[in-house]
Formats: structure tokens, C-alpha cells, sequence
């Protein structure tokens, strides 16, 4: 209210406003403020590595995902029901920046959020292990409203790991959503989780209730490359 109380008094002489108006102003700037300074707090709790936004998405390149699939991701509604997310797809197609750009909105709409990728979510499980801390972890990861875990099915996961996934799933699949991107289709999971009876119950908590998103092309880095070669040629 203090920062904008000169131009609302300013505004207010010059077009005659009344007083009640006038505190209209003054707190819809500081509700407008404490909204935004809310936000920056579940954006940087995230921990995301990228700032895209739905606005950016290019249509125009050559790629399976559609509108309307991106409208239903904007919706959130899967969200509010606690559905899990699959984005799948071959490397460099922007299943990274689609998810990164759903968790940001989702913080823009109150929600808590958390991103890791596969690697980091392993790393920290081990030293939490290894530190005595693994409960405690296990309760920070249940409480996000959503959870991002990018790069599933770069590794793979042994029995113990499989089991913390499969009881991550567990503990979310009430009144949470975890969203995972992946080059592996659910049906080939199974080659990355080590353990053939925790692989099937995975599955099954996801094949059921998830959103699927299959996302096709060619990879936005090669025809950056392109792009990039052709304007130092007509240079």
C-alpha cells in the first residue's frame, strides 16, 4: 500500500474519486502485492531450472501434442483430481519445458510444486538414507501438491529405489499429482525397475488414472540447428 499510495492520491485528485475508491486501491495493491510475493516463494521452492510459459510453445514446429491437450494441461483440472501426468516422448520434443511450464502455472495458481529430476530425486533418496533422514524426506515429497519428475527411465532403478517410487505413488495418489517425462512408454517401464512385481504395481497405480500426453517429432534442437546454420549461410 505504501508503494503505491502516492500515484492512487495522485489519481484520485485528478479524477475525483471518493474515498471509499480510493482504499479500494490502496488494498487491491496490497493484496496484489502479497499475491505475487506468495507466488515467488512456491516458484523458488520448486526449484525449477526453467521459466517457460505456456505462451511460448511453438505449434507451429512439426509435433504430435495439440492444443487442446496443452488447454486440458493449462486447466489443471487433472490436478484438483489428483491425476497423474505421463508426458512421453523421444529426446528434445519439450516434454521438459511443457512440465516446468505446467508446475510454474500451477505455483501462478496457489499450488505447491516441486521439481527434480530422476537423478536428483535418487541422489537425494541415497543421502537421506545414508544421513538418517529418509522419513523426513519421504514426508517432504508427500506434501507438494504436485511433484515433477523429469527424465524418468534414464537409469535403472533398483529394488529398494523401486519400492520409494512405488510408495511415493502410494501416498500421492489420494489428493496429489506427480507428473513424470519419459522416453519409455508405461508398457516398457518395466525394463528400468529392476523388481518385476514392484514394475506391475507401478504400472497399475498409472495406466489407470493417468493423463497421457504422447508427444512425437523431431527434436526443437535439431531444427534450432538448422535455423541457426541456414541465417550464418544467408550472412
Amino acid at each position: 500500500m505504501l508503494g503505491a499510495v502516492d500515484k492512487a492520491l495522485h489519481d484520485a485528485t485528478r479524477e475525483k474519486t471518493s474515498y471509499s475508491e480510493l482504499l479500494d486501491t490502496l488494498l487491491q495493491a496490497e493484496a496484489d502485492y502479497r499475491q505475487e510475493r506468495k507466488t515467488g516463494y512456491r516458484i523458488k521452492a520448486a526449484k525449477f531450472t526453467l521459466r517457460p510459459a505456456f505462451e511460448d510453445i511453438d505449434f507451429t514446429a512439426s509435433r504430435s501434442i495439440s492444443k487442446a491437450q496443452i488447454k486440458e494441461l493449462y486447466g489443471l483440472q487433472w490436478l484438483h483430481d489428483a491425476r497423474p501426468v505421463l508426458l512421453i516422448g523421444p529426446t528434445g520434443v519439450g516434454k521438459t519445458f511443457i512440465a516446468q511450464a505446467t508446475g510454474l502455472h500451477a505455483c501462478a495458481c496457489g499450488m505447491s510444486v516441486l521439481y527434480m529430476t530422476l537423478t536428483t530425486w535418487l541422489e537425494n533418496l541415497a543421502l537421506a538414507r545414508s544421513s538418517g533422514t529418509y522419513l523426513r524426506y519421504r514426508d517432504k515429497l508427500a506434501r507438494p501438491e504436485l511433484v515433477v519428475i523429469d527424465d524418468f527411465g534414464l537409469r535403472k532403478l533398483s529394488a529398494t529405489e523401486a519400492q520409494d517410487l512405488c510408495e511415493l505413488l502410494e501416498e500421492r495418489s489420494i489428493d496429489k499429482s506427480t507428473l513424470f517425462t519419459t522416453q519409455l512408454p508405461l508398457d516398457h517401464w518395466s525394463e528400468v525397475i529392476a523388481d518385476p512385481v514392484i514394475a506391475d504395481a507401478i504400472r497399475d497405480r498409472l495406466e489407470h488414472s493417468a493423463l497421457v500426453l504422447n508427444i512425437t517429432g523431431e527434436s526443437y534442437r535439431g531444427v534450432k540447428a538448422r535455423k541457426l546454420a541456414s541465417k550464418r549461410k544467408d550472412a
